[in-house]
């Protein structure tokens, strides 16, 4: 059964491979935050022991979700399974193993796409926020990347870059 959600039409602008880059994109933006948390030496005294090494878990863990959206987009695109296990270092079905729950979800949610809460009356959606609601996340995203990619002189870093489903000319700017 599927329900409506408020940003349908948003998300109808974007093939489902560009869905995945933007969930890609936003959790990458998540491992950078983080490991640029770590860099910084002023705030040592004012952490706790064992402090800097919850910092650096808890990076791994962003980086197995940035892992697991660039499965997703991989999939997406059209990758195989033997593709993406030759990066990974492992063959094909561990790949497809490892991988199946999340790429799981990801089918689900297009086709389920809230979950209600544990009272019963408020709908969660089961999309990541950036595939959710893209044109928020291409805004986010691009200012993201347009602040700390210096290297780039594109106005829209992020969002230029994605395969639509529209043609560029008949979409409303993405800017925020």
């Amino acid at each position: 059964m599927s329900e409506t959600t408020p940003y349908d039409a948003d998300r109808a602008r974007f093939p489902r491979q560009a869905l995945a880059r933007l969930v890609l994109c936003d959790h990458a933006t998540d491992v950078a935050d983080g490991a640029a948390g770590l860099v910084a030496t002023g705030n040592d005294p004012d952490t706790g022991p064992g402090g800097r090494a919850s910092q650096a878990f808890q990076l791994v863990e962003l980086a197995e979700r940035a892992l697991a959206s660039a499965v997703i987009y991989e999939r997406e695109r059209g990758s195989s399974w033997t593709d993406i296990a030759q990066y990974l270092g492992i063959g094909p079905a561990a790949a497809q193993e490892r991988f199946a729950a999340a790429l799981d979800d990801w089918n689900t949610a297009f086709e389920v796409p809230y979950r209600l809460d544990d009272t019963g009356r408020k709908r969660i959606p089961q999309l990541p926020t950036a595939a959710y609601d893209p044109v928020w996340a291409c805004g986010r995203l691009d200012t993201w990347a347009a602040n700390r990619l210096r290297v780039s002189r594109d106005e829209r870093p992020v969002s230029s870059g994605l395969v639509q489903a529209v043609p560029e000319e008949e979409l409303p700017s993405v800017t925020p």
